[in-house]
Order: structure tokens, then C-alpha cells, then sequence
């Protein structure tokens, strides 16, 4: 039975009908609010100006991301709690410290994108709990903002300005209380024109849907599929929503595995894999898309999505991740490399989902790391990600993985290279051999990110460097954002 949307806005429970299923937020608070506040002015989650806030219960506890509202479908928000920019004054009607702020600092011009940077800022300044945050955590709180105008210091200054002045508080308790009324029980179906959109609740529902709907899109956190609708103009058939299947939510360490959830963050699976690869996965953290993409992706979807320039599969390949997907007949586990079978080609079956990934825990063996090459520092999509796990016994390797991303069609090992240097010295000659053999490894293209030239030259590079890192006469200390994974 289809039932009506209903989240927490303005201090009330808010119900929605009559609209399409992949209606965006946006266009809801824009088109039917009639609240303006919110901005259009990429359409794909690039430029910040539609940040919201969303609340959500998360094991009993009110948990608030700023998000992307302009790929984010309305029927997501169901049993969740809303916050636009025009929620921030005070009751007295004074303006909020992170509007006073703003205003004090200059932190505004044309004013376009200001909301999105409001909205950003006040989900840190209700992370810091008046705590001043460091000049990492203001950056990578606003990496999902755009400005044409400022330059970004007096924003940045802003963000500091906010902590120091009276104290605004916010009642998480009322929130809280209110979004316990609005949980389901079960799955909730919304439908509208012969779409429908499924949000089970619990695993074995999710399996049950599949299996029934094996042609129905399965949805996580729309960071991809939201821009299917914006920007391709896509009318999507019937949806089944994860974000609600607390199974999915888990992380879980055991007999030397992480063991993470495909409905968990991508914010959250990096901090959890980041707490034992800090050196080396903290820059690959701080540099994957923004804070509000990271809040609302996963890396399950990440890992099914498939994309052959998404930067987590490699790093997953090199440590030997494996996949567990569940099915109408069970469950089964796989490599994460033999998951991909051509571009956007998987082995999965009809009725089967991403259930979990399962991230092998370091080894004191293991030499582990993986850099980004991008035209960017932040927010930008990789022309080359490389990553490489080498095992050794003294001065031998005796396993060598390395994995690349934007050098085929798919996330690829570097089967010749890892064949040269397995059972070697890890010392310079066996490096240039190796580097020399991922021109037999790889064929990548040319587009507008880089070169095939210049993809197979800082691939050979990426390499030299992680032996620079990790030469046993000499290393040097890796390269990555410690002060970042220290902090986030």
C-alpha cells in the first residue's frame, strides 16, 4: 500500500504526495515550499549552493549532514528531519552567529552561493560544540562550496569568527523525539504514475524486493545516480532505497577484517578504515569528492557503481578486499577484482545486492599505499589513482598486488608488473622492470582529464614513488594529510 512522505520540517511533520518519485529536494523546497533560500546552480552536487541539513536517526541518536539537495529524491527524506538556510535565524529573530558571522567577515557578495556556505558551516558549528576547528576541518567542511566572489578568506574567517561569538543552541533532544514518531516499522512503498519507491527496512526485505523487482534501480546514497535525472534527463523506473536497512549500516571488525556495511557512508567507511591505515589512506579521504558527497554516498555504491575512474576500488583491489553479495539463494563472497567483468559489465545477478565489503586489516609484512592524481587538490575526479600492496619476507616480495584506476575500462591489476616482481629483491632494478611492464598492463585512453601518454608516464612515476616510500635502505616518510584523519 503506497503511503504519503513525511519528514520533520519547521518544526512540524511535513507530508508530501503527488510527486514524482525522483522529484529532488530542491525542487521541492523550491517548486512546492516556495523556499527560495536553497540554490540551483550545478544540478550534480558540484557547487554547494543547495546544501541542506538532514537529520536522521542513526542507532537511536540524531545524526545531521549537510548534503547535496540538488540529487537527493524527496522520497529519501521520509522519517528524517529537514534544515534550510531559512531555519537558522533565531527565534528573537536575530540572525544566527554563522549568518553574523558571514556579514562581520564580508564573507558575502552576489550572495548566490552564501546559503549553501551557511548551511555548510552550520553543520561544523554544530560538530564543534563551540570548540574552535582547525584550518583542516573549516576546508574540508566547505570543499563542496563554490564562490566566484570572495576568494574564500573572509568565508574561512567566518568560520572562526561563528565559535566566538554568544552561543546559539539547538534542541537535538526535540528533533530527536520528533523523528522517533515518524519511524516505520516495515517497508514503506511511495508511488506516483505507476512509479514506485521502495524503502525496506530490514535486509530480508530488501532481498524479498529484489528478487521480485529483479529490473527495479537499486538506490544508496544518488551521489551517481541522482545526475541521471538532472543531467541525462533519465525517467527511472521503479526504485528500492537502502538508506534505510540498518544491516547495511554496520561496520564490524573480526579475525583480521573489516567488515563495512554497503549502505554506510562513505564519510563513515573511510574514518573506519582510516583508523588503521592513517598514513595512507588519510589525503585519499580528504581528496574523494566533498564532505556533503561523502555524507550521502556509500562506498557500497561506490564499489557497485563500478566506475572505472572511482577512486576507492583500487586501494580495495591492492589490500585484496572481497565482496559479499546476497541473493534470493544466499550469500556468496568474491575478490573484489573479479567483480568487474568490462565496463559497467559486474558479476551480479539479477536478484543479488552489494551486501559488504570486507577490507583485510594491516600486516606488518604489507607495505601499503595509494596516491590521486588529479587537476585539483579537492573535489575533482582522478586522471590516474594508483595503489600498491606489496608483502615481503626480509627484502622479498612474495605478493605483489597493484591495482589502477583511469588506466582501462575497469578497475585493473597490473597482472605483468606484479608477475616481475614477485619472488624479487625489492630493490631498483626489480622497479624499473615492473614499471617498464605496465605498458604491457595497461592501454589507457586520451580524454579531457589527461593523456594516454600522460597516464601511462605518472602511472610508471606513482610507482617509483611508492618504492622511494618504502625502500628498505632509505625510505621516505609517506606523503599523506596526517593532520587530516588526526582531526576529521
Amino acid at each position: 500500500m503506497a503511503e504519503p512522505i513525511r519528514f520533520y520540517f519547521r518544526n512540524a511533520v511535513h507530508e508530501v504526495t503527488g510527486v514524482a518519485p525522483t522529484q529532488t529536494i530542491l525542487q521541492h523546497l523550491r517548486e512546492d515550499l516556495r523556499c527560495t533560500g536553497t540554490k540551483e546552480g550545478c544540478a550534480e552536487g558540484d557547487c554547494g549552493a543547495c546544501t541542506v541539513v538532514v537529520g536522521s536517526l542513526e542507532n537511536g541518536q540524531l545524526e545531521l549532514k549537510a548534503v547535496n539537495s540538488c540529487i537527493q529524491f524527496t522520497p529519501t527524506l521520509d522519517g528524517k528531519a529537514l534544515f534550510t538556510v531559512e531555519d537558522l535565524q533565531l527565534p528573537d529573530g536575530r540572525l544566527h552567529p554563522v549568518q553574523q558571522a558571514l556579514v562581520e567577515c564580508h564573507g558575502s557578495q552576489c550572495g548566490f552561493c552564501t546559503p549553501g556556505f551557511a548551511m555548510s558551516l552550520w553543520g561544523m558549528y554544530l560538530k564543534q560544540e563551540g570548540q574552535q576547528p582547525s584550518r583542516c576541518q573549516v576546508d574540508d567542511a566547505l570543499s563542496g562550496n563554490l564562490c566566484r566572489c570572495t576568494g574564500y578568506r573572509p568565508i574561512i574567517e567566518a568560520a572562526g569568527r561563528m565559535l566566538e561569538l554568544p552561543r546559539a543552541e539547538f534542541d537535538r533532544a526535540a528533533v530527536a523525539d520528533a523523528l522517533r514518531s515518524l519511524q516505520r516499522g516495515e517497508l514503506h512503498t511511495y508511488a506516483f504514475e505507476g512509479r514506485s519507491f521502495h524503502a525496506p527496512r530490514t535486509l530480508d526485505e530488501l532481498v524479498a524486493l529484489r528478487s521480485a523487482n529483479p529490473q527495479a534501480l537499486i538506490l544508496a546514497g544518488s551521489t551517481d545516480v541522482g545526475l541521471w535525472v538532472t543531467k541525462q534527463m533519465r525517467e527511472l523506473n521503479d526504485i528500492i532505497y537502502i538508506g534505510n536497512v540498518a544491516e547495511l549500516k554496520s561496520v564490524a571488525e573480526r579475525d583480521g577484517v573489516l567488515e563495512i556495511g554497503a549502505g554506510v557512508t562513505l564519510q563513515d567507511a573511510y574514518a573506519a578504515v582510516c583508523r588503521h591505515y592513517p598514513a595512507e589512506l588519510a589525503e585519499m579521504w580528504q581528496r574523494f569528492a566533498s564532505l556533503p558527497i561523502r555524507n550521502a554516498g556509500t562506498l557500497g555504491g561506490n564499489v557497485a557503481n563500478g566506475s572505472p575512474i572511482g577512486d576507492s576500488m583500487p586501494w580495495l583491489i591492492a589490500l585484496g578486499a572481497r565482496l559479499v553479495l546476497r541473493g534470493g539463494a544466499g550469500e556468496r563472497e568474491l575478490a573484489l577484482e573479479d567483480f568487474y567483468l568490462g565496463y559497467q559489465q559486474k558479476d551480479l545477478q539479477a536478484d543479488e545486492i552489494v551486501a559488504a565489503l570486507r577490507v583485510p586489516l594491516p600486516r606488518t609484512e604489507v607495505r601499503f599505499r595509494t596516491y590521486k592524481l588529479a587537476k585539483r587538490f579537492d573535489q575533482d575526479i582522478s586522471a590516474v589513482c594508483a595503489a600498491f600492496a606489496l608483502t615481503l619476507d626480509g627484502a622479498t616480495v612474495t605478493e605483489a598486488r597493484i591495482a589502477f584506476g583511469g588506466m582501462a575500462a575497469t578497475p585493473k591489476r597490473a597482472a605483468s608488473a606484479e608477475a616481475l616482481l614477485n619472488g624479487r629483491v625489492w630493490n631498483e632494478a626489480a622497479l624499473q622492470e615492473a614499471m617498464a611492464a605496465l605498458a604491457q598492463d595497461y592501454a589507457p585512453l586520451s580524454d579531457m582529464r589527461a593523456s594516454s601518454a600522460y597516464r601511462m608516464k605518472t602511472a610508471q612515476n606513482l610507482l617509483r614513488r611508492f618504492w622511494l616510500e618504502t625502500r628498505l635502505d632509505n625510505p621516505l616518510p609517506p606523503s599523506a594529510v596526517n593532520a587530516f584523519a588526526a582531526t576529521a
